[in-house]
């Protein structure tokens, strides 16, 4: 059965409805790569950093979902041979980001643990992709992107899961790389299009200004539209968010009854 997968308008009106179910702080957003750069010349509204300007890619992200920008770049965008053009296929991250060296002493005691952390590190292949795209869904300039994401509280994240069980259920694994966090959600979604949640690290926090109780989700496209149909089956069943509290004392009986009978 071909998957179907929603255009920009279709996704511009799913992420209305993601937000207002789930009253997400920050604008859903949209991710693409290009293999070539000249693409980018024909999306509208699009942002391109001045000429030298580097970003980390989770300060382009928070720049799409807090401000609403539609924002492209290029490898020359990025710190070369770095560990944030790495995760996303513009570059290959350098022997000193591999070997472990750059994070011995920070993020490791040893250096086998920090090239280790490497080694195990979800990336899209570099050499195919050479620019990259994040905008807000309601822009409906990606058509389509190739995942989308949002930011959330773990309460609305779990409701989000049980949106994506409820017509076709899965059990989800997710990784937990440690720092390096984006290898975790835009990485491993653009990776592999697989549903990719992941707890943002201290970079993302410190550079991409990522609240404390936020978390990520990544998720390519016809996922998102599963989920949402999943939210309105949940929400018909009196399962929705904000999730009030019933009580840690009270006789959990009577709430249940409401549920299961």
């Amino acid at each position: 059965m071909t998957e179907i997968v929603p255009g920009a308008e279709a996704l511009r009106g799913l992420a209305t409805e993601l937000t207002d179910l789930l009253r997400l702080r920050s604008l859903p957003i949209g991710m693409k790569l290009f293999e070539d750069p000249a693409a980018l010349d024909a999306i509208p509204g699009l942002r391109r950093p001045k000429q030298g300007a580097e970003f980390s890619t989770c300060q382009l992200v928070t720049q799409a979902r807090i401000a609403g920008l539609t924002l492209g770049i290029v490898h020359d965008n990025l710190r070369p041979n770095s560990n944030c053009g790495g995760i996303v296929g513009l570059n290959a991250p350098g022997e000193d980001f591999l070997s472990g060296k750059r994070m011995t002493g920070v993020w490791f005691e040893n250096q086998a643990a920090a090239a280790a952390h490497q080694r195990d590190m979800p990336r899209v292949p570099a050499g195919r992709y050479h620019a990259l795209v994040c905008s807000p869904l309601r822009a409906a300039r990606l058509d389509p992107p190739d995942i989308v994401m949002f930011y959330g509280t773990p309460g609305q994240m779990i409701l989000f899961v049980n949106g994506l069980q409820w017509k076709s259920y899965k059990r989800y694994d997710f990784s937990i790389t440690g720092e390096s966090a984006c290898a975790d959600s835009w990485g491993h979604a653009l990776k592999t299009r697989e549903v990719s949640l992941s707890i943002p690290c201290y970079a993302e926090r410190r550079y991409g200004g990522v609240a404390d109780d936020e978390m990520l989700m990544a998720l390519p496209p016809p996922e998102l539209a599963r989920a949402v149909e999943g939210l309105k089956g949940l929400a018909k069943a009196g399962l929705r968010y904000p999730i009030p509290p019933y009580g840690a004392f009270a006789d959990p009986a009577e709430g249940m009854a409401k549920s299961y009978g």
